[in-house]
């Protein structure tokens, strides 16, 4: 199977094949809008708008499960970030991303990719300490472990990285090294 096989619903709850994507660097990322993290909004658009003229999309999923931080419709969340934040990449329907209901496009990048640690800042490590708290094997267990997660897909569809919520020091450079 290949990231291509994979449909989803955009906001407007329309079927987008993700063969649309074919040939681009993709920047897959769970989000919320109540998050502590929800301010990466400006930095995914700003890596929009540095790399989307040569290839990248970054492709937006709300996601509710972790501490119901995502709230509202796919309407309400996408006039909150389009007003708050001015993004302008794609957003699509608030999906799970962790258990039975989780999409199938999630399991397969759960599968296709490891995870990579959570940085070295202060941030990183206090949050290591919290996820540790309650997943004690995180550092093998493939489940998200929180929203603003990012998986980075090549032009060819393979997975090259996976960036915790955390870690948003290495993304522009391995987007950099993909464009």
């Amino acid at each position: 199977m290949s990231i291509y096989d994979f449909t989803v619903k955009n906001q407007a709850g329309e079927e987008v094949s993700l063969a649309d994507y074919k040939g681009k660097v993709l920047l897959i990322v769970n989000t919320a809008t109540e998050c502590g993290f929800t301010n990466q909004y400006y930095e995914l658009q700003q890596l929009y708008n540095s790399f989307h003229d040569s290839g990248l999309e970054i492709l937006d999923f709300p996601c509710n499960q972790f501490g119901g931080q995502a709230p509202g419709t796919d309407e309400e969340i996408h006039t909150f970030c389009t007003g708050r934040f001015g993004i302008t990449f794609p957003q699509f329907a608030k999906i799970n991303v962790n258990g039975p209901e989780e999409d199938p496009l999630f399991t397969w990048l759960k599968e296709n990719s490891a995870f990579e640690g959570f940085g070295a800042s202060q941030v990183a490590r206090d949050f290591e300490k919290a996820i540790a708290g309650f997943m004690p094997d995180y550092e093998t267990n493939p489940m998200i472990k929180w929203n603003f997660t990012k998986f980075l897909v090549d032009r060819e569809g393979n997975v090259k990285g996976r960036f915790e919520p955390t870690n948003m020091e290495p993304v522009r450079d391995r987007i950099a090294a993909l464009i």
